[in-house]
């Protein structure tokens, strides 16, 4: 079951990046060109999703199990250190250069889309640099200790 709605959620968020635009990289580039000729209206969908997304977490911290029985696990850490800033800023860099984010590069990766082949494996190499750093680090604090 769990599997079927997963499917499921993947395939409405996906055809909802699609209907939106956000799975169109010209699209998004025109919405953070505001020195050009800005297209507002993914601004609408930023907040259409924000306001489910704050609907849904402020229903799911008053839970303790999904709808589905599963336990529910929601970020707890509230810290803002360097690190997230940092992530936020390169993830932002890149958004604005590729104009995909991970989820829409997917669906556009789904859909053919070229450009979608070459940042999902330019994001595939990055995680895969980030996990090699972590094992790193957590090696040597294990060995420091």
């Amino acid at each position: 079951m769990y599997v079927f709605t997963a499917l499921l959620a993947g395939l409405v968020f996906g055809m909802g990046l699609i209907v939106s635009g956000m799975a169109n990289p010209a699209k998004v580039l025109g919405f953070l060109d505001l020195a050009g000729r800005w297209d507002p209206s993914l601004g609408l969908v930023m907040a259409g999703a924000i306001s489910v997304g704050l609907i849904a977490f402020t229903v799911a911290a008053r839970r303790t199990r999904s709808f589905l029985g599963a336990e529910l696990k929601l970020p707890g850490d509230r810290h803002i250190d360097r690190r997230l800033i940092g992530g936020g800023l390169l993830f932002g860099v890149g958004w604005g250069v590729a104009g995909f984010c991970p989820g829409p590069a997917l669906v556009a990766l789904g859909v053919g889309e070229a450009k979608a082949v070459i940042f999902v494996t330019a994001m595939l190499v990055g995680m895969g640099i980030f996990e090699l750093l972590e094992r790193r680090k957590s090696a040597r604090q294990a060995s420091a200790a």
